[in-house]
C-alpha cells in the first residue's frame, strides 16, 4: 500500500496558520509536521528548505489576498462603495486572511524582503481605492486622501483600543465609512448611534 503524501498546499496553509499565531519563527518543519501528523520528511518533496516555504506563503498570501479578492468583488459587483466595503471585509474583517495580514505587518518591519511584498500588496489595494473613489470623487487629492483614510481605518481599527463613549464600536466604524463614501448614514447606524446618545 502507497503511503499518501501531505499535499503541498497543506503544508503552505498550516506555514500561515502558525505565522498568524507566533510569527515567523514559529515556523519551523517540526512544527508544521507535528501539526499536520507527518514526519517531516514529506515536506522536502515540495520545499528545499525553510526559506523555501516562507517564499510560497508569502505567494500565497499575495495571490489571495489581492487576486482573488479583487476577482470575487468583481463578480459579485455592486456599485463602487459597496465594492469597496466589500473588499475591506474580505482581507480585514475577521477572515481568515485578517491575521495572516496583520503577522506579514509585523514582519515586515524587520525583513525587507517581506516589506517589498507588502507594499506590493498595499499598492494594489490602494490602487482599488482609487479606482473606485475616483468614480463619484473628481479631486485626484481627494482621491488619494479619501483612500489612505480608508486604508488606515481598515488595518487601524484593528490596532485602537479606545472605547468610543456611548457609541458601539460597529455604529461608529459604519459611520466613518459613510462619511468617506459620501454616503447618507445607514437606518442602522443612524439608530444604533441615536440611540446609545
Amino acid at each position: 500500500m502507497a503511503v499518501t503524501r501531505t499535499p503541498r498546499d497543506r503544508w503552505i496553509e498550516e506555514g500561515l496558520l502558525v505565522l498568524a499565531e507566533g510569527g515567523p519563527d514559529a515556523v519551523r518543519v517540526e512544527v508544521l509536521a507535528k501539526r499536520l501528523g507527518v514526519t517531516k520528511g514529506g515536506f522536502y518533496g515540495f520545499f528545499e528548505d525553510r526559506e523555501a516555504l516562507l517564499r510560497a506563503m508569502l505567494d500565497v498570501w499575495q495571490r489571495e489576498s489581492t487576486d482573488e479578492v479583487i476577482a470575487r468583488v468583481q463578480r459579485e459587483g455592486g456599485d463602487p462603495r459597496s465594492q469597496i466595503q466589500r473588499a475591506g471585509v474580505l482581507t480585514f474583517s475577521g477572515s481568515r486572511l485578517l491575521p495572516i495580514d496583520l503577522a506579514i505587518r509585523a514582519w515586515a518591519r524587520r525583513d525587507e524582503v517581506v516589506a517589498e511584498r507588502l507594499r506590493a500588496v498595499d499598492n494594489r489595494r490602494m490602487a482599488l481605492l482609487r479606482q473606485m473613489i475616483g468614480t463619484f470623487c473628481s479631486d485626484p487629492e481627494e482621491i488619494e486622501a479619501r483612500a489612505l483614510l480608508a486604508f488606515c481605518m481598515a488595518i487601524g481599527v484593528h490596532f485602537l483600543a479606545a472605547d468610543h463613549e456611548q457609541h458601539t464600536r460597529r455604529a461608529v466604524t459604519q459611520r466613518a465609512v459613510d462619511l468617506l463614501f459620501d454616503r447618507a448614514p445607514r437606518p442602522a447606524a443612524a439608530e444604533t448611534a441615536t440611540r446609545k446618545r
